[in-house]
């Protein structure tokens, strides 16, 4: 017999033995398998989760939900973003791509925030600057703005949304975007991979149909990217010439712009040096994604007005915490009163304990939400901490609807931040975000301004009315918390 004849019923009869094997043992061999994925995948989350509530939620949904709880955590709850940076560039290549202006010898009048700056500038290592001015805008007035500040772009246009949607408030920018690629401007479009998705088809296609230059933020459809899908690019920064910048929490989504609008927000025009800080953002995000450096030098004038300001990036790389840490820092600086606007409030239990110690030695918070909430998961977490806050002192508000998408906080009357992060888990672990703060006592006297004309009408929740009665609403909401971390 040939040697190869033997060789194939060699293997026909392995086949087989393996076959009959496995249709006795198959039980066995599945358990065997689940057990070590399922230690592997413990071991992980033990030595890597900082946060010992999602720790503990992930390895419940690990050992409780065999294969199905590891192939989950395997796709969401691994962090991989630093990794896949590292393949892309070496850490010191990619920060060497940020620039700032010289440093500014300012420092913030109040003595008690002195302490805020220097902990901020340690955390961030970006310089506080002077020289700046920040317009609020409502989110009509902000798209009006930006689409007038494309049309008039002679050198460059830089952009980052997290949803830019194919519809009334994105096919004008696309076509603005269009005009100024023709006018031999650089434009460069960068959109979340998942936001991109909240429009069919995604705008992206009908930007590159245009020449302009796209591309989605860890987007792919190979199985082997999905892992991927839980880190998401939050953050919304235009730069224009670089001169000029626009940041907060507003999308480019119809619903923004519409008579009567659905949704509510704030952005901020941004001038001056800190526009630098927008510009090293966006131009590290968009190195990571297609490789290609950009001037990231800032353009304008080095006094524009008398705002100190800083921008914060924040995401699930080296910049992991940094907001956190920020926003613990500004809550421990108050002195007399702090303002929290939000659409999204799940604190972690460092977040919830300062602000409860704030209130407890006398100072003033509000917390601003929206009475209506797009995401109904959320909102039940919220409900399920709001008793513990309304009890130690604080003032939560409930706003009538449109929807309110505006991220603002303010404390003392003279310290700001805004920007895209939210207040819960997917701002504070997993997105990648772009705050600024400032120190400027009349920008937030007109942000508080502002919150003042939201909270006309608004309810003011007590001891009585944050209390769900009904014990399965309460259930609901408490189990919603719990699986926060999962969000």
């Amino acid at each position: 017999m040939p040697l190869e004849q033997k060789l194939e019923r060699w293997l026909q009869q392995l086949w087989l033995l393996m076959s009959e094997h496995l249709a006795v043992y198959w039980p066995g061999w599945v358990a065997v398998v689940g057990f070590a994925l399922a230690i592997a995948m413990m071991s992980h989350a033990v030595l890597n989760k900082r946060d010992p509530r999602s720790a503990a939620a992930w390895l419940g949904l690990i050992w409780l939900v065999p294969f199905v709880g590891s192939v989950l955590y395997l796709m969401m709850g691994v962090n991989r973003i630093q990794r896949r940076a590292q393949q892309l560039v070496g850490e010191d290549e990619l920060f060497d791509i940020k620039s700032y202006t010289n440093k500014l010898a300012t420092k913030p009048d109040s003595e008690h925030l002195l302490t805020l700056a220097e902990l901020t500038e340690r955390l961030t290592g970006n310089p506080l600057l002077g020289g700046n001015r920040i317009t609020p805008m409502d989110a009509p007035r902000a798209y009006a703005s930006m689409l007038k500040a494309i049309d008039n772009a002679e050198e460059s246009v830089f952009m980052t949304t997290y949803i830019f949607g194919n519809d009334s408030a994105g096919k004008p920018m696309v076509e603005a975007l269009s005009r100024a690629v023709k006018r031999g401007v650089k434009v460069r479009v960068l959109v979340d991979g998942m936001g991109s998705l909240y429009s069919f088809p995604p705008v992206v296609r009908r930007m590159r149909r245009r020449r302009v230059t796209t591309e989605r933020f860890l987007y792919s459809l190979a199985p082997w990217r999905m892992p991927y899908m839980n880190l998401r690019n939050h953050r919304k920064i235009m730069v224009v010439d670089r001169q000029v910048g626009f940041t907060g929490g507003m999308n480019i989504r119809a619903g923004y712009i519409s008579s009567p609008p659905q949704t509510l927000d704030m952005h901020m025009k941004v001038e001056g040096p800190v526009v630098a800080h927008l510009l090293s953002s966006f131009t590290a995000d968009w190195y990571f994604t297609r490789r290609e450096g950009l001037n990231a030098a800032y353009a304008g004038s080095q006094q524009v007005g008398v705002t100190l300001a800083r921008g914060i990036s924040a995401g699930p790389d080296a910049d992991l915490g940094k907001r956190r840490l920020v926003l613990l820092a500004a809550i421990g600086s108050a002195q007399h009163e702090i303002r929290i606007m939000t659409p999204y409030f799940v604190p972690d239990q460092t977040l919830l304990t300062a602000i409860e110690l704030a209130a407890l030695r006398g100072v003033r918070v509000q917390i601003i939400l929206p009475q209506k909430n797009n995401m109904r998961f959320v909102h039940w977490a919220s409900m399920h901490l709001l008793p513990w806050l309304v009890n130690d002192g604080c003032e939560v508000y409930f706003v009538a609807p449109p929807f309110d998408h505006t991220k603002v906080m303010t404390v003392d009357g003279k310290w700001v931040m805004f920007g895209s992060g939210n207040w819960d888990a997917r701002s504070l672990r997993l997105n990648f975000e772009f705050d600024v703060e400032a120190y400027d006592a009349h920008l937030a006297g007109q942000l508080n301004a502002q919150i003042n004309y939201r909270l006309q009408g608004a309810v003011r929740l007590n001891a009585h009315t944050v209390r769900e009665k009904n014990y399965f609403k309460r259930l609901r909401n408490g189990l919603a918390y719990v699986l926060e971390p999962y969000l």
